[in-house]
């Protein structure tokens, strides 16, 4: 007679004496519980703080977050350094600097020291420079400053941490793609949408920083195909017009508001949207 029958007049014995059945989904969620390594660029100020005070108090566990800027020590990053005192074991700041080559590197090799096998979980591009001119108005540099950032810096930040992308692949037994196994999100902008600009180019022209998002958005898309086969997951993310130093004072939503969302979105992302440019509610924006 089994156990379950003994104890049929008291079920909650039955549930004690008798193991719970271990399933594939029973699994998988004791996986995605498994604690991830994130790093934030641009994280002093804006949606990169917001990230990092969210990603601190959410349920979901965060083995450490390596919170990114170009100037660690510097009066716009006293609020980072704050919150990094209240977690010293899971917040470490790092000098990152997006136009520097050497630096992105060497932030690479010191992450990678941390992460070990293990490797890096979730990469959010978050750093961005803007630029506001329009076409007959924007100088060489304007150009120059919104290509080091926004493309080539995203670029060569993933082509130098995509050995700890490519760890944490392989070191987690989740199937699929996910962003608690292997992730790069590119904060990019409905701006850069080709078929925005009839209905948005007189209210916010910006072209050098509109064309920079098109190129960083080509970069993930390309990405996204390039390294399928390694299961990392590649998505670019629409914040929103968001009240910042960036968005200004006129934006629609505030910077909490916007992560929330945006966070929510990168916690449901799977293979199906890998490659995809999609807004802060998940939905798909037209390239």
């Amino acid at each position: 007679m089994g156990v379950a029958k003994l104890n049929a007049k008291h079920p909650t014995e039955a549930l004690i004496c008798e193991p719970r059945k271990r399933t594939v989904q029973t699994e998988v969620d004791e996986m995605a519980a498994q604690p991830v390594s994130v790093l934030i660029t641009g994280a002093n100020r804006g949606l990169g703080l917001e990230m990092v005070k969210q990603m601190m108090e959410a349920d979901c566990p965060v083995k450490k977050l390596f919170a990114c800027c170009r100037d660690p020590d510097g009066p716009r990053a006293e609020a980072l350094r704050t919150l990094a005192k209240k977690h010293p074991n899971v917040i470490h700041i790092m000098r990152l600097d997006a136009t520097d080559l050497s630096n992105i590197k060497q932030c690479a090799q010191q992450v990678g020291s941390v992460v070990g096998t293990d490797g890096l979980n979730l990469l959010i591009n978050n750093a961005g420079f803007q630029d506001k001119s329009i076409l007959q108005e924007t100088t060489p540099e304007d150009m120059q400053n919104s290509f080091n950032t926004n493309v080539m810096g995203p670029t060569f930040i993933v082509k130098e941490f995509l050995p700890h992308l490519r760890a944490a692949a392989k070191a987690s037994k989740m199937p699929g793609m996910s962003s608690r196994k292997a992730a790069v999100v590119c904060i990019s902008s409905s701006l850069a949408s080709l078929e925005s600009v009839k209905g948005s180019y007189a209210l916010f022209p910006a072209i050098s920083y509109r064309i920079s998002k098109a190129g960083l958005n080509m970069m993930a898309a390309c990405a996204a195909e390039e390294l399928r086969r390694d299961e990392i997951l590649f998505s670019l993310l629409h914040p929103g017009w968001v009240r910042t130093e960036m968005g200004g004072e006129e934006g629609e939503i505030d910077a909490a508001e916007s992560v929330q969302r945006m966070l929510r979105v990168v916690a449901s992302l799977t293979e199906k949207q890998s490659g995809t440019f999609l807004d802060n509610k998940g939905g798909n924006i037209p390239w």
